[in-house]
């Protein structure tokens, strides 16, 4: 009885695909795996080592490589930025945390007047290979400072680069490219994507990461997550998944509506976008932030620039309201839903 029960658990084992992981595993495993591939790699910032960080994604990494390599520091987020920039111009990888969004605000000034400008003020002999993690979005149900979605400050400073994962896979590949990256790299995670689940095999992602040619990697590459034909929405970060959602949701109106995530803002993926625009005609941006100004601005604007005879309606954007975020009872109303993105789908001018 017992050999049969064993030979059914080795089958099960055999067939099972990968236990389910979350966004934030996948971020914490990318640190740890780039920090056994190079003792250049040290993480810090506000309480990421004894604590683990606020959102415990740092958790275990001081226990595994020490307090010389996982520290905390003051809450100085100025000197965190400031400290990591001259460790990165002395050949050592540093990866910041900050803990909000908002809280990143005081070394905007280190990140944009010297750590987006070294590598040109110095005529590309300095390079900062050096990433800023930045929780960022709402969903969560926080306050001011807590859920701003701040990538447009970072996307329109020439120097950096911007990466914003919305999948389990490639929180895990996106973090270890921004860390092997020479350039320095703003980190935005979704914060409502960490405690999502999805079934990834570790292991299978990092030898492919290992194994991985620059041709091959994410960065500057936008994935089509979703295939369709009669309309294209364009989204990052957190508003992947209620661009998903709205998609499937049209699909029962008999529309095909394709979804592309970009992945990375900065480099920007021109290619892979039109290429779905002039395939289906019609477009929807969908993003987090204000629309003022914003880099749902910027990919309508490449949009109808690179693909205006392909359109058969304006693009048309659904976005967070030009107000600061608002408290935790109505952020269902400020942060795009699916009904919000179904209508803009609507306003497409499609034919009966």
């Amino acid at each position: 009885m017992s050999t049969v029960a064993e030979a059914a658990a080795a089958r099960a084992a055999a067939t099972a695909g990968p236990d389910p992981v979350t966004f934030a595993k996948a971020l914490t495993t990318a640190m740890a795996d780039a920090m056994r591939a190079d003792d250049g790699v040290i993480v810090f910032g506000e309480d990421v080592a004894k604590l683990g960080g606020v959102f415990r994604i740092t958790d275990g990494l001081m226990a595994e490589f020490g307090d010389q390599r996982c520290f905390d520091t003051p809450l100085a987020e100025s000197g965190i930025v400031g400290m990591a920039l001259g460790m990165a111009m002395n050949g050592m990888r540093p990866v910041v945390e900050m803990q909000f969004d908002a809280f990143a605000y005081p070394a905007f000034e280190q990140i944009a007047s010297h750590v987006a400008k070294m590598h040109n003020r110095t005529r590309g002999r300095v390079t900062l290979p050096m990433v800023i993690r930045v929780p960022y979005a709402g969903g969560i149900g926080g306050v001011e400072h807590h859920c701003d979605s701040s990538e447009a400050y970072y996307a329109h400073t020439p120097g950096l680069k911007v990466f914003t994962p919305s999948s389990v896979a490639d929180a895990y590949r996106l973090l270890r490219e921004a860390i092997a990256s020479d350039d320095p790299v703003v980190f935005m995670e979704p914060k409502k994507l960490y405690w999502s689940k999805d079934a990834v095999d570790l292991e299978a992602l990092r030898r492919d990461f290992d194994g991985a040619e620059a041709a091959e990697r994410a960065e500057g590459r936008a994935a089509v997550v979703r295939p369709g034909t009669d309309a294209t929405i364009i989204a990052y970060g957190p508003a992947v998944p209620p661009a998903l959602a709205a998609a499937e949701a049209a699909s029962a109106e008999g529309r095909s509506v394709e979804v592309v995530d970009l992945r990375t803002i900065v480099p920007f993926d021109d290619e892979t976008v039109c290429e779905s625009v002039r395939k289906t005609g019609r477009v929807v941006v969908v993003a987090e932030a204000q629309g003022f100004a914003s880099v749902a601005s910027e990919i309508t604007a490449r949009v109808q620039e690179r693909c205006f005879h392909s359109l058969a309606a304006p693009v048309r954007r659904v976005t967070g309201f030009d107000i600061p975020f608002p408290p935790p009872k109505f952020e269902h109303w400020h942060l795009p839903g699916v009904d919000r993105i179904l209508d803009a789908l609507d306003e497409l001018q499609w034919e009966d």
